[in-house]
């Protein structure tokens, strides 16, 4: 004999669909409640090292501009010496300054556009590990059946975890986070910054594709 529906009441043979809304209200409560903390470490995770990234390429983006601009402007010095015996017209430094600030916006403008993929690429390090059915904490749970359920809190060996890197390691929770997985290839990120064109991290990292990131002088 089927119970009668347990908030409604109706009886089972009309099918209502309370006790399976119930459950999804109850499971989206149960979840903003146990992993709302997990996912904000996540997010911070992911966001300090996407920021890290990001600047780190436009750094090296930059630093191949200057260069040029480097070599433009001992070009123009060499020529005007060598043709007038002076130093070049000051409107032709100005012009130069021009073209350097204008591919440095271009370049910041490049490496901001790349947050999306940036941003796909270290949410997919983060790992969700499931414990196994057969586990004890799993099969016999520690819910009074008599009592009604009480809050288990952490399961205690092998419980649902979030695996990342060790930045989100540090934390208050009984639950660690412990593996990455292997990174394709992609430049190494080094310390946490917040992205601007200020305050640049100078660290070598491998350059980018060799395409072309600035006009021919």
């Amino acid at each position: 004999m089927d119970p009668d529906c347990a908030i409604c009441h109706a009886p089972a043979t009309l099918a209502c669909e309370c006790e399976a809304k119930g459950l999804e209200v109850a499971v989206r409560q149960a979840e903003n409640r146990m992993m709302q903390s997990i996912y904000n470490d996540i997010r911070s995770w992911v966001r300090a090292h996407a920021q890290d990234y990001i600047l780190e390429y436009f750094r090296l983006l930059t630093e191949r501009r200057k260069t040029a601009h480097s070599a433009h402007l001992e070009r123009i010095t060499a020529h005007a010496y060598h043709y007038y015996h002076s130093p070049p017209h000051p409107n032709e430094i100005s012009a130069a300054q021009a073209l350097l600030k204008r591919g440095i916006d271009e370049d910041w403008q490049a490496s901001v556009q790349r947050y999306p993929e940036v941003l796909e690429y270290f949410y997919s390090l983060v790992e969700l590990t499931l414990p196994d059915d057969n586990e004890p904490a799993v099969r016999d749970p520690p819910l009074s059946a008599l009592n009604g359920s009480r809050k288990a809190g952490r399961r205690v060996g092998g419980p649902a975890t979030v695996a990342s890197g060790p930045s989100i390691m540090t934390h208050d929770r009984d639950t660690p986070f412990p593996r990455m997985k292997t990174p394709p290839v992609l430049e190494p990120i080094r310390e946490r910054r917040t992205p601007g064109p200020q305050g640049r991290s100078r660290r070598g990292y491998p350059p980018p594709p060799p395409t072309s990131y600035f006009p021919q002088y």
